[in-house]
């Protein structure tokens, strides 16, 4: 036991980051979550009436404790993993899971919220009230409620299981992408032709670090992308590409048998639960509502997409050919996809890149925030973080200077950080007490790093994931609801990629490139022809890329809804023939990614991979209001604010995006966007939004 006080047991005001240890996870975990109960059995206990105050309020307070005071211990897995700290917390791991569910099965507890919701009070609540409560029923009873005493049981057992099985999962995805590194060495250097000298100096520089000559390539993506996409090499391509691929699909980090088992727990749950398959359970409270719907949603959708996917890849084969590359394979699908680009538009990402460094971006960013939703990002250095990348900063309303909240931003790959680009709520706040209570957030993600004295630069890409990080971001600080299950992000899983990915549009503006450019030797923003060049190669291999996102959306909903016997009598096979209708090949089909898809196994997205193009649809379609009145219009940016960033899940989402556009969601301006104009073969209705 430390003897120092243990920061997740202390109020604070900040995060403590800096002091917390794996030494403090199990005692501090084990006092929350034992306080948490004591609380939850008062409640039970009380013999009066119950109110809405003493049962659903008081019920919201002591679980969104647990979550603020666990939650830095997740964050960390994600930002700064250390041994010591995974098994601290997968000791505790399986109570977690077991306080959580067990909070649903509360007899005493159910109890009093059924006697609530029978009250002349539960009658005559507030709209927002009223709407919590009926959710609050609703999720109960998802979650087992209404099960009997041996249902219960069986229950509790298959969450603890899943639970279990996920965080194995996600370490395995860690430990597979660590323990894969190839060292070229110093004769071979003629093997790294092609690759940016930048990517190259990196690449040496983590030679070095190992004490090795040479070059050091790993399976982390800035180091593995610049390989595939610009490597002449084809075999260098190759070896690359299977051992990203291939992560987890066999030997010490397998996954095969960890998907096999969560398929069949998952279907096990559902239909406990009284639903056909896990897709329906899942998709339930989301705008979809049904398995079936969401399939048709990805299914039509492929329809539409096929033909401009066929042409993109029969220009793919073509430009091979003249390139000299014979049999196309998934390692050439990069390599030639950027060659042709570059034939095509005269447009290089690493000339690009030198116009995008990670603080004009930033800057230019919170610039646009501020004209269009009166926002002010100011940054505060603090000594309270994880590691000397971090940057904090505090998000202002700049009418009447009000804080609204704070974060943290982590930009650049580690060996001990997670892979992607995430945003995570750390504290909810909102209106209380008269006043507003700041909310706490963090976004982080694997963008270029610096190299020596040359700062971070980024690709046009990762300019995007920089403002749709910031737009979940913003979802979660700007939140007004006063009720924190309610707030900010808490909403309908295909709705909240909407925030985040309307902001995407922003980058494509040639008003906002002007904000975000800044050459980082000369500051010269990116020229006007290579900003046209830039924006007409948006809709370069759109299809391709759309044909990508389906194929993982129906790959994610037939797992979930096919009976798990026939899925994993032999999984790869299955998952192959499922990815064929979708790839070139069977050696395409053959070289996917499930073995390593945290998204469905360990991210929150199982049953749910389809609501990326779901949201896509609301966002294209909303950002065409801003494109109709103005894209720093602050009158469009208030109404976008009242209506969807700030609300949370106060209503129905359709509800919310209606009264921004006083309509419901069309698809066509998203077919315009994608394809530069209708796409053939129907009108914009479908079995989606």
């Amino acid at each position: 036991m430390p003897t120092n006080p243990n920061p997740l047991l202390l109020e604070y005001d900040r995060l403590p980051f800096g002091e917390i240890e794996a030494t403090h996870v199990v005692h501090a975990v084990r006092q929350i979550l034992e306080d948490a109960r004591s609380e939850i059995e008062k409640l039970v206990s009380l013999e009066s009436t119950p109110t809405y105050a003493a049962t659903i309020g008081r019920l919201d307070d002591v679980l969104e404790r647990v979550k603020e005071r666990t939650g830095p211990v997740t964050h960390l897995l994600s930002v700064a993993e250390t041994p010591e700290l995974r098994e601290a917390y997968n000791e505790v791991l399986p109570e977690i899971t077991e306080f959580w569910t067990r909070i649903t099965l509360n007899e005493g507890l159910w109890g009093r919220i059924r006697a609530l919701a029978d009250t002349d009070e539960a009658a005559a609540l507030p709209p927002l009230e009223k709407r919590h409560l009926d959710t609050t029923l609703r999720d109960f009873r998802r979650s087992g409620a209404d099960l009997s005493t041996a249902g219960k049981e069986q229950l509790s057992t298959i969450r603890l299981e899943m639970s279990r099985l996920e965080r194995k999962f996600s370490e395995n995805v860690i430990d597979a992408t660590n323990a894969y590194s190839l060292l070229i060495e110093d004769g071979d250097g003629r093997r790294l032709e092609g690759v940016p000298e930048p990517d190259r100096e990196e690449a040496r520089r983590k030679a070095a670090e190992k004490e090795e000559e040479g070059w050091l390539i790993t399976l982390d993506y800035p180091s593995f992308e610049p390989i595939i996409k610009y490597a002449q090499d084809r075999e260098l391509r190759r070896e690359l590409y299977t051992a990203y691929i291939g992560r987890c699909r066999d030997g010490e980090f397998t996954n095969g048998e960890i998907i096999a088992r969560l398929l069949h727990l998952r279907r096990e749950l559902a239909e406990l639960l009284g639903y056909t398959d896990f897709a329906e359970y899942r998709l339930e409270d989301h705008m979809a509502k049904t398995g079936e719907r969401a399939f048709g949603f990805v299914e039509d959708m492929t329809r539409r997409t096929r033909p401009y996917w066929e042409r993109d890849l029969a220009e793919l084969r073509e430009h091979a050919s003249e390139l000299g590359i014979s049999g196309f394979e998934p390692w050439d699908s990069a390599f030639v996809g950027e060659s042709l680009r570059r034939a095509r538009f005269e447009i290089d990402d690493e000339v690009i890149r030198q116009y995008f460094p990670l603080d004009r971006v930033l800057a230019g960013m919170f610039e646009v925030v501020r004209r269009v939703f009166g926002l002010v990002v100011r940054e505060q250095r603090i000594p309270e973080v994880w590691h000397p990348d971090v940057h904090h900063y505090e998000l202002f309303r700049e009418e009447d200077g009000t804080l609204l909240g704070s974060f943290y931003a982590d930009w650049h790959p580690r060996p001990d950080k997670r892979q992607g680009a995430w945003m995570n709520d750390l504290r909810t706040g909102g209106p209380r007490n008269g006043g507003f209570e700041p909310h706490v957030g963090v976004v982080a993600g694997n963008l270029s790093p610096p190299k020596g004295d040359v700062p971070s630069l980024l690709t046009h890409r990762e300019v995007e994931t920089v403002f749709h990080e910031f737009g979940h971001l913003l979802h979660h600080l700007t939140s007004t609801v006063p009720i924190a299950p309610m707030a900010g992000i808490n909403v309908a899983w295909d709705f909240v990629e909407l925030p985040s990915q309307i902001m995407e549009n922003w980058t494509w503006e040639e008003e906002v490139i002007s904000l975000l450019s800044g050459h980082h030797e000369t500051g010269e923003p990116l020229p006007g022809d290579l900003y046209n060049r830039l924006r007409s190669a948006r809709t370069f291999m759109a299809g391709s890329r759309l044909m990508r996102q389906l194929s993982f959306g129906h790959l994610d909903l037939r797992l979930h809804r096919d009976h798990p016997d026939e899925v994993t009598h032999d999984l790869m096979s299955y998952i192959e023939g499922l990815f064929e209708e979708y790839t070139p090949s069977s050696t395409f089909a053959g070289m996917h990614p499930a073995t390593s898809f945290t998204h469905l196994f360990a991210g929150g997205y199982a049953a749910a991979y389809y609501s990326y193009l779901w949201s896509e649809v609301l966002d294209a379609d909303a950002f065409g209001r801003f494109r109709l009145e103005g894209i720093f219009s602050r009158e469009v940016g208030q109404a976008y604010l009242d209506a969807i960033l700030t609300r949370g899940d106060s209503d129905e989402p359709e509800h919310l995006f209606r009264e921004f556009m006083g309509r419901d969601p069309d698809l066509q301006p998203l077919l315009d966007r994608s394809f530069g104009g209708p796409l053939e073969g129907g009108s914009s209705t479908v079995g989606g939004p």
